[in-house]
């Protein structure tokens, strides 16, 4: 016998060519169906365009099962992404059947009823009106029962029936979910595999240098974090980046006030403790000193000029304001990589030079300006007095991020309010022709504002911006408070106690932040977020350290459900098992809507969904039964066990996602 895999390789590639050789000979009888011929030959060529569609479908079918087989067999340590094959299964049945359809509509979901199955594909009834338009009449059930009929055989439907008007609902083979189930025990949770790993930028937090973070920042924070945690988990390579407010001038105010109140700044090193007071006190001064504001625009060219003392006192401004920003980002571990506005400032001279030599500049008032295609306002790239602003700095930015970084996507967290700005100047640049939106996705993700429990906007009493270290230190304290009402000071060790306290504060409030759509404008409070009832962290964190201890109070060791989880089959026979075990697999089809859409609340959602599940599931099937006198374990139901260590990988799996560190112990 040859060589297998040669084998294999050589029939695909000859499958491939005959698909190439069919979809020309079809191209070619579409153009001669335009030439002078008579209706019986016209009649004939149309039966042979249908045959070879037909014989190419087939050819389709072949070679996507050989590789989907293949596929299975290469990549079984991954999880499956069911709804995804689901599809493929449905869209091949679908080519099948209706073979002169272009891109028919593909529809398929998890069934919200038992009753009717586990999946649903609800494609018919959108096909309706495109065989209409074809002058093929047929009701949904009758398309309904011909996608039925071409589903070809597969390792995952059991069975399928046609419900109300056409669809389709789906039943999986209980044998097969439960491999699935036994490949996540043995192998983790792995992500389904790339089909190319691209680089994800997101830009995210951007504070401003000589400014507190405050809560505006935290939404930022927060969800650009999640966003890059899930990128990486899905194997993409990630640049995190931290577009901070580091230039500009408003530095130049600050140099003037740091030469007068620290002198000596260049020899010994100022306490600057507070730099927002620092700021204030040279904003004060700047509007209400004109000798001062013509000192002020003098250090701005000199430190525009590059000149070493101004370009000193800048960086002892900025290493302030970093330490203060590295305060908050070690409390919501946080990593991310600095690149302010000064990093871009000798690529803008060559940005204007790009837009002005492609004739894309219009002068106005002294000012530079360019229009892009359907946006009714203009990007300033150049001001009447020749400064750059923040419109050049973004272009600047972005074409780095395209042809030096070569992303594949860019994503900008930042709040909705800046949504125009991002219109126009991610038009710009496909104008200018540094993308194309159809091979490079570049996309704002925006978000509403935090509001306080008033619903106004959210401030401290005296109507200033909440400090965002002020509202990190008080959820700690709450969330003390909340273990010592629970008495969980008298059964955990005070480390234990701390590190409950940290995985309670942060993860509450980033939570709170995530399981809202992004979209929308959120209410903060404390009192919401640390409730151990519904859909919150708190809730959430105690579920899993509850399942974690089942295993734990059995007296059953790792080893042991490690080597059960590679012997033992996982039982599916009790409507709760099944429920759950379905829902754990769900995980991957949660991902990727994720990867899709950008709306993180959809995975806080689903796990929450988990944990319910799993509690419906362990009140009615025993996983450890006891003496009821003597307290004692008398049996040990092994594959439940299984089936509680899955609901907690995935578990911990989402956590690491939302940025959330979850402890054994609570």
């Amino acid at each position: 016998m040859g060589d297998p895999v040669s084998e294999y390789t050589s029939r695909l590639q000859q499958q491939e060519k005959d698909i190439q050789l069919l979809q020309d000979e079809i191209e070619r009888l579409k153009d001669s169906q335009e030439l002078n011929f008579t209706s019986s030959q016209l009649e004939e060529l149309r039966e042979e365009n249908s045959r070879l569609k037909y014989r190419l479908n087939i050819l389709k079918r072949s070679l996507y099962t050989a590789f989907f087989q293949e596929d299975i067999s290469q990549n079984c340590k991954t999880m499956l992404n069911i709804n995804q094959r689901l599809q493929q299964i449905f869209g091949e049945a679908i080519s099948a059947a209706f073979p002169d359809l272009e891109n028919p509509p593909l529809t398929v979901t998890p069934n919200q009823q038992a009753k009717f199955g586990d999946y649903q594909c609800n494609s018919a009834m959108a096909m309706v009106q495109m065989l209409k338009a074809k002058g093929q009449k047929a009701s949904p059930r009758e398309i309904a029962e011909k996608i039925v009929q071409n589903i070809p055989q597969n390792e995952l439907i059991e069975g399928t029936e046609i419900s109300g008007p056409g669809f389709i609902n789906v039943h999986l083979k209980k044998m097969y979910v439960s491999k699935l189930l036994s490949n996540l025990l043995v192998n983790g949770v792995q992500p389904p595999p790339l089909p190319k790993k691209k680089k994800v930028v997101v830009d995210f937090s951007s504070p401003n240098i000589a400014k507190e973070m405050h809560v505006g920042h935290l939404r930022s924070t927060i969800i650009g974090d999640s966003m890059c945690r899930l990128f990486e988990f899905l194997g993409y390579e990630v640049l995190r980046l931290n577009h901070v407010g580091d230039w500009g001038t408003q530095f130049g105010m600050l140099i003037a006030h740091l030469q007068d109140k620290f002198p000596n700044y260049l020899t010994v090193s100022p306490p600057i403790s507070d730099l927002q007071a620092f700021y204030k006190e040279s904003k004060k001064r700047f509007d209400e000193d004109e000798e001062f504001k013509k000192r002020a625009y003098q250090c701005v060219v000199k430190l525009q000029s590059k000149e070493p003392d101004f370009i000193k006192g800048w960086k002892l401004i900025c290493d302030v304001s970093r330490k203060e920003f590295q305060r908050v980002y070690d409390c919501l571990d946080i990593r991310i990589e600095e690149r302010g506005e000064s990093y871009y400032q000798d690529m803008m001279t060559a940005v204007v030079k790009e837009f002005e030599e492609k004739g894309l500049v219009e002068v106005d008032e002294g000012r530079k300006i360019v229009f892009a295609p359907g946006q009714s306002i203009p990007l300033t790239i150049v001001k009447s007095d020749g400064g750059y602003t923040y419109d050049t700095s973004d272009l600047a930015a972005i074409r780095h991020r395209l042809f030096d970084e070569k992303a594949d996507i860019i994503i900008y967290v930042t709040d909705s309010g800046q949504s125009t700005h991002f219109q126009v100047f991610f038009a710009a640049a496909q104008m200018i022709g540094w993308y194309d939106p159809k091979v490079t996705r570049v996309e704002h993700a925006g978000f509403g504002v935090v509001l306080g429990e008033d619903k106004k906007k959210f401030k401290t009493r005296s109507g200033d911006t909440v400090r965002l270290m002020d509202l990190l230190e008080e959820g700690l304290k709450r969330s003390m408070d909340k273990l010592k009402e629970k008495e969980r000071d008298k059964v955990l060790t005070p480390e234990e106690l701390v590190k409950a306290q940290r995985a309670v504060a942060f993860g509450c409030i980033k939570y709170a932040d995530l399981s809202h759509n992004r979209i929308n404008d959120y209410i903060f409070s404390f009192d919401k977020m640390l409730d151990d009832r519904g859909n919150t962290a708190a809730y959430l964190l105690y579920a899993f350290t509850r399942i974690r201890s089942i295993a734990r109070l059995a007296n059953i060791q790792e080893a042991a459900l490690r080597k059960a989880a590679e012997t033992t089959e996982v039982l599916l026979d009790h409507e709760k098992e099944w429920k759950l075990g379905k829902c754990i697999l769900r995980f991957p089809e949660i991902l990727q809507k994720i990867t899709d859409d950008l709306l993180l609340h959809t995975l806080c959602d689903y796990l929450y969904e988990l944990a319910t599940t799993f509690t419906e599931f362990y009140d009615c099937c025993y996983c450890v039964e006891k003496d009821r006198q003597t307290g004692e374990v008398v049996k040990v139901n092994i594959w439940r066990m299984l089936l509680c260590e899955a609901t907690a990988a995935v578990m911990a799996k989402g956590f690491d996602i939302l940025g959330l560190n979850p402890v054994e112990r609570m």
